[in-house]
């Protein structure tokens, strides 16, 4: 391993290796254990920062690393807006509203009441901290939102506040930095708040400029497909550089609303961009934590004292509720949503990158406990991340604000095979969906009491109103080949490829009609089209669920059903299991096979075993 000039050091372009290693293979891990992964990044940086010294970004990264993790701030803020679509405000405008309009005042006074009386903090630092605290951090909330499957007003309501109040938040910082600069100065307040006032306009014009250009020119052709990506980079960085130079973290402001206009543009390529960011975004958000976990030393992290711990805890127990139920009273939203919003209030990096800007300058003005801003961001974004990371989703399954036990299964395309299917899996307690754009072929569904959606599933209606991205795996099974594609392909990003499945295409061995690998799902039923499907189902087929044990084994079964196609396994532990035509089935163990074979005598030993 390399060495710089200071003892212990290792190669820059070593220590950027180190943090995407450690961040992403943090996420996989948190994947493969089914843990919050943002618990994960804290630990993995803490670790190989202050507990072991292996790596310390100030000393192995340099003076680069601050505008790295302010970069990165940027575009993850920028990505957020483009996550901010109006028409996606359905049923919780007036939420969103107050909660930016009413709680980030509430919540700054709160905070800073907290931190002076319960952490201890003067005036100024309460002031300037407590601004900050408005913030509940969007790059914890996506992992927590995608992990937990919220219900769709709640999620809309803590992903909105987030993203939105989070420039607000360190414009607060900024507002309270000034006015104690000018307390101590005795400058001009009307000089100060020129200044602040211009920042924030031209803030807020260039990012919508930028946006509207961006979108004009992209929607006019000007701009080639394969450059659309660069050049969005190129300006968002532009005008981030440009405003924060003008007032420091009006950058945050400008690529905000940037990303808004662009998400409300309507553009053909809108989700194309959305997707790459989303990808860049999950390696910056990996980065940033890994950065500012290992960047925290033993002295640091001693000065989180019993102070630190009161006031985290009043935070989290007094301040976020009582912000939010007054924020939300006299609305039409349910009392229990309100309640598990303001039991939910997750800090991020902008928290701490912020806190620790304003921590040094507050000490360069002179304000000596202005020194623990760090160590207590440090704490109450460790605290609010694993208390948060672990209890969300079974305080909201709790509170039935979001599915519950294993995710659900979405049939697009309504027929006698996809209702038999759907009643064999609803009979398993596992959530269903058949959506279909033509209401006679959910006639079925509906007179065997299952939930249907009259739409297509791709809609903006579906996404809304059938909230599907509350199921984990996509059946495409309708009568069209080609919407089959379409669906599985389009819903691939958002589910999992590996949780998308459609039927078997008609001539799918022909060269001439085969199509390429990055197009459609998995193949279920064993590679069976819709036609040959609903020509047995005419025969009265039908799909069960029989208990596989060691007695009774997969080769039992196939021995006595020749003809029966297997279609998905069901466990206690594993859950479900869509079968694709490459799956085996292990054998041995106990589990539930679901299969679709023909009508039979209930008096057979194989139908004794069927529940």
């Amino acid at each position: 391993m390399a060495t710089g000039g200071t003892e212990g050091a290792i190669d820059p372009v070593m220590a950027v290796a180190l943090v995407g290693a450690l961040g992403v293979g943090a996420q996989w891990v948190a994947w493969r254990l089914r843990m919050p992964a943002i618990v994960l990044m804290l630990a993995a940086g803490l670790i190989a920062g202050p507990v072991l010294g292996i790596f310390d970004p100030t000393r192995d990264i340099g003076t680069l690393m601050g505008p790295m993790i302010s970069i990165a701030v940027a575009i993850i803020l920028f990505e957020g807006g483009l996550t901010l679509d109006f028409h996606s405000l359905r049923g919780a405008e007036q939420g969103v509203k107050r909660l930016v309009l009413l709680g980030a005042p509430v919540g700054w006074i709160g905070s800073a009441l907290a931190l002076h009386y319960v952490g201890g903090l003067s005036w100024e630092s309460s002031a300037v901290f407590g601004g900050i605290m408005i913030v509940t951090g969007p790059t914890v909330i996506a992992p927590l939102l995608r992990q937990a499957r919220l219900n769709r007003r709640p999620a809309q309501l803590l992903q909105w506040e987030a993203i939105v109040n989070d420039p607000i938040g360190a414009l607060a910082a900024v507002l309270a930095f000034e006015v104690v600069v000018l307390t101590a100065s005795e400058s001009s307040l009307g000089l100060a708040a020129w200044q602040i006032i211009r920042g924030i306009v031209v803030a807020g014009a260039l990012g919508w400029a930028g946006g509207w250009v961006l979108s004009e020119a992209f929607r006019r052709a000007y701009v080639p497909e394969y450059m659309k990506v660069p050049v969005l980079f190129a300006i968002l960085l532009g005008i981030f550089a440009v405003t924060d130079y003008m007032l420091h973290e009006s950058g945050l402001l400008a690529v905000t609303v940037m990303g808004v206009v662009m998400a409300n543009a309507n553009l053909p390529s809108y989700t194309e961009l959305r997707r790459f960011k989303e990808h860049a975004t999950i390696l910056l958000v990996s980065g940033v934590f890994i950065l500012l976990a290992a960047s925290m030393d033993v002295a640091t992290l001693n000065r989180i004292n019993w102070n630190a711990a009161a006031m985290v805890a009043v935070v989290i127990l007094l301040v976020r509720p009582l912000t939010v139920l007054f924020s939300l009273a006299f609305t039409n939203i349910p009392f229990r949503e309100r309640l598990l919003v303001g039991l939910t209030g997750p800090r991020g990096v902008v928290l701490v990158a912020v806190a620790g800007l304003f921590g040094e300058r507050l000490v360069a003005e002179g304000v000596e406990d202005a020194a623990f801003l760090t160590p207590f961001a440090f704490a109450l974004v460790a605290a609010t991340v694993v208390l948060h990371g672990f209890t969300l989703g079974p305080l909201a399954r709790a509170m039935g604000l979001a599915g519950k036990g294993q995710p659900g299964v979405l049939l697009a395309g309504g027929s006698q095979f996809a209702t038999s299917f759907a009643k064999t899996l609803q009979d398993l307690e596992v959530p269903i969906l058949i959506t279909d754009t033509n209401r006679a072929r959910l006639r079925s569904a509906r007179e065997a009491g299952l939930p249907t959606f009259f739409g297509d599933v791709l809609s903006e209606a579906a996404e809304h109103s059938a909230e599907i991205m509350k199921y984990g795996v996509v059946l495409a099974l309708s009568d069209n080949d080609a919407y089959n594609t379409l669906v599985a392909t389009d819903l691939a990003p958002e589910f999992g490829r590996e949780n998308v499945y459609q039927l078997g295409r008609a001539k799918q061995d022909s060269k001439r009609h085969a199509l390429p690998a990055s197009l459609g799902g998995r193949v279920v039923g064993q590679g069976y089209g819709y036609t040959e499907l609903a020509s047995r189902m005419v025969r009265d087929w039908q799909v069960r669920a029989t208990n596989m044990t060691d007695d009774f084994t997969m080769e039992d079964w196939s021995a006595q059903n020749e003809e029966g196609i297997p279609l998905a396994t069901h466990s206690s532990t594993i859950g479900l299991r869509i079968l694709s035509e490459t799956s085996k089935v292990e054998t041995g163990g106990e589990f539930k096979l679901l299969w679709l074979g023909p009508p039979r005598d209930d008096k057979t030993p194989e139908a004794a075993a069927t529940d």
